[in-house]
């Protein structure tokens, strides 16, 4: 489950909730198309704008309609005992396992982040996956942190952000962690500029973005560096990099909404208030990008 593809979809939301329809073919797509499993309510599925009842449908939407595909659910929140709630409500969903970011409002020290992931993991019956984001979350892992929550019950995989651009620097960047990392735990690349890299330098799997509306490319790109060919999976990212500038540019979330919308998988506007998405002539260059790259439903 937490090797190869993890397809992160929108989650599309009005003010009056979220758009079931659209986030249930969203979760069926992917499945449909092979992702090895479904990330639901990432930071692409704006989990951080949702509230408890609206989590826990999106979680029992992922699961009814993802099929045989496993599906993960994120589950930060700013104080343990909604992070705790969240869980539960994922669990009874039926979710293969969870996601945890360290969401803060005060900033968090290691020995928070240390005794948030072990309250949570001594109430958890599925597994985890570390979520180190920290251009969202404001706190940055340590290697040792990540060690001393990898030796935690259920952790199986670290969502790690990013990987150094050089071949042989990535290289040796997984292998550090995999000396350090318990072997039950797996090692996931996000950025999704960084997924060919990341793969072809030994990561178990790539968390993408791109997956959760445009799976195919993100696929191509995923198998061939399971097969052995990184230059087919080099070159297919090289192709892909119009669409890594506009993520740099604006982020990857509202860049993907936009191009959810103009590809017809969801509503024009689907980001939660005060999210208001890109303007025209943002609009316009994402058009231009997925006609370009040939990204389409």
């Amino acid at each position: 489950m937490f090797t190869g593809l993890s397809a992160f979809p929108l989650t599309p939301i009005t003010e009056a909730g979220i758009d079931e329809k659209a986030f249930a073919a969203l979760v069926g797509r992917l499945a449909a198309a092979g992702a090895d499993s479904i990330g639901a309510l990432g930071s692409t599925g704006s989990y951080a704008y949702l509230t408890r009842e609206e989590r826990a449908r999106a979680a029992r939407i992922a699961v009814e309609h993802a099929g045989r595909t496993p599906v993960i659910v994120g589950i930060g929140a700013l104080r343990t005992r909604h992070v705790l709630e969240a869980a539960e409500d994922a669990q009874n969903a039926g979710v293969s396992g969870v996601l945890l970011a360290p969401l803060s409002y005060q900033p968090l020290t290691e020995d928070d982040v240390f005794g948030l992931f072990a309250d949570v993991t001594a109430n958890l019956s599925v597994p985890l996956v570390v979520y180190d984001n920290p251009g969202t979350t404001h706190f940055t892992f340590t290697d040792e942190l990540y060690a001393r929550i990898a030796e935690l019950p259920h952790v199986a995989s670290v969502k790690i952000p990013g990987v150094p651009a050089d071949p042989a620097a990535a290289r040796a960047r997984v292998q550090r962690l995999r000396r350090i990392l318990p072997g039950t735990a797996t090692v996931g690349v996000s950025g999704d500029a960084f997924g060919a890299t990341g793969l072809n330098a030994g990561c178990d799997a790539w968390y993408s973005v791109l997956a959760g509306t445009f799976p195919e490319p993100a696929l191509t790109i995923t198998r061939a560096a399971q097969s052995g060919n990184a230059e087919q999976a080099r070159a297919e990212s090289r192709r892909l990099q119009p669409l890594w500038d506009l993520f740099a540019r604006h982020g990857s979330l509202r860049v993907i909404a936009e191009a959810a919308a103009q590809a017809g998988l969801t509503p024009p506007h689907s980001l939660p208030l005060p999210l208001r998405g890109l303007e025209a002539g943002d609009r316009a260059q994402v058009r231009e990008v997925l006609e370009h790259l040939g990204l389409h439903a």
